[in-house]
């Protein structure tokens, strides 16, 4: 009797930002170009998940969303449900998707339990079914020790030992070693695997928006991600071009969806003023944008690096510190290896230095000029780690007997791995 074709679930951790959701569509992408016979389903909180194209096999389900307040706080993004009826929804949602679709592949980006332990009970369930357990991990998480305080405190360790069965790292050790000083198991570590980052490939440009036109002379890119905590990047950006009109290039400026409405209207009041400035609020596809720009002004986070590092694109990072340190260790990696200039906010208040750093991007060193072994190998290093364990399938039966004696009454695990 012929098996059915795999099936992946993939819940992306996108309480803030579009980071994760970009992420997980690029590998759902790269896995149905390389294996079309595959159904991909993504979980996916982010409110904006409807304007991006997914390919006939891929599917999203998007759950009730949230608004991030700081590093662990979240609030319902609909006012009348508290945050821990909402999570019982999510949950709900997530565990009743996970049990009917039955996939063979659960692949859980960034956090080991979800969002306040959504995800525990769904990870518990499919362990008892022999689904592959994957945690997919950014190069940079954040300071180790903040890391290691912040898993300890959400139980997300216990998770990460005893349910997951690979760790997939999307970056190098030569940047940043995500498990390093944090204190996993020689387990774990013998389980993760670097995947190097995830290539970007050019979309078609599609209908961009009129103030965004592509053909015209050189311009730099400036963007901010989803937006949320850009406003000062952006600020610093206008003054350079309000205070020098001797840059010589143009910029175009991705505001972000999430970017605060009277930060952006301010925002696209100014630019009005300025013929070397363009503003648009969003564009779903920005890889256009990125392959014709002469350089890239951005944040630190890893999907916008993932671009500048696939379109070889020289870059000015200004990471932002707060509530984490990821972007700034990124940055600082990316510019002690040559992949990347980097400056610091500290100095916000200093156009002159925005206007230097721009006028040079033309002329500043590219990303390939490092040089740097498998930098880009993500998706093929994923392709073969997914045909391999296809290729080893399921326990019959759909159970795995080592499974069932490590945990042989899974309600209990259910709960031991539910929200705290």
């Amino acid at each position: 009797m012929q098996s059915r074709s795999p099936r992946i679930l993939i819940y992306s951790h996108d309480t803030f930002g579009l980071g994760h959701l970009r992420r997980s569509r690029v590998i759902a992408q790269a896995l149905v170009d390389h294996r079309p016979d595959t159904s991909i389903l993504i979980i996916a909180g982010s409110p904006v998940v409807g304007s991006f194209s997914f390919p006939p096999q891929v599917d999203f389900i998007r759950v009730p969303g949230v608004v991030k307040l700081g590093a662990d706080s979240y609030a319902p993004s609909n006012p009348g449900l508290s945050i821990e009826d909402l999570t019982e929804i999510r949950s709900a949602i997530i565990t009743k998707t996970a049990e009917i679709f039955d996939p063979d592949i659960f692949l859980v980006d960034k956090e080991p339990l979800g969002m306040r332990g959504e995800v525990g009970e769904s990870l518990a369930f499919l362990k008892s079914t022999g689904c592959r357990l994957v945690l997919g991990l950014r190069d940079i998480m954040d300071e180790p020790s903040r890391l290691a305080d912040e898993w300890h405190r959400k139980g997300a360790f216990a998770a990460v030992e005893e349910l997951y069965d690979d760790v997939w790292i999307y970056g190098l050790p030569e940047i940043c070693d995500p498990l390093e000083g944090i204190g996993v198991s020689n387990r774990v570590r013998e389980h993760a695997v670097f995947t190097g980052y995830l290539p970007r490939a050019d979309e078609p440009s599609g209908a961009l928006p009129e103030r965004i036109r592509i053909g015209e002379r050189p311009y730099v890119l400036v963007t901010t991600g989803g937006g949320g905590d850009g406003a000062r990047l952006v600020d610093w950006v206008l003054r350079a071009y309000e205070s020098d009109e001797t840059i010589g290039v143009r910029a175009k400026i991705v505001l972000g969806p999430f970017m605060e409405s009277s930060f952006a209207a301010d925002f696209q009041a100014r630019g009005r003023q300025l013929d070397s400035v363009d503003l648009i609020t969003f564009a779903a596809s920005i890889e256009p944008l990125i392959e014709r720009a002469e350089g890239l002004v951005a944040m630190g986070g890893y999907n916008t690096f993932c671009e500048i590092l696939s379109f070889d694109k020289p870059a000015v990072i200004v990471p932002r510190r707060h509530p984490r340190l990821e972007q700034f260790i990124r940055a600082s990696r990316a510019e002690d290896l040559g992949l990347a200039r980097m400056l610091l906010d500290d100095e916000v208040e200093n156009a002159a230095i925005m206007a230097d750093a721009i006028r040079g991007l033309p002329t500043q060193s590219r990303p390939q000029a490092a040089a740097i072994p498998k930098l880009l190998g993500g998706v093929d290093t994923i392709r073969r780690l997914v045909d391999a364990i296809v290729a080893e399938g399921r326990p019959v039966g759909g159970r795995n007997p080592a499974v069932d004696a490590a945990f042989p009454e899974a309600p209990l695990q259910v709960q031991r791995f539910a929200r705290p």
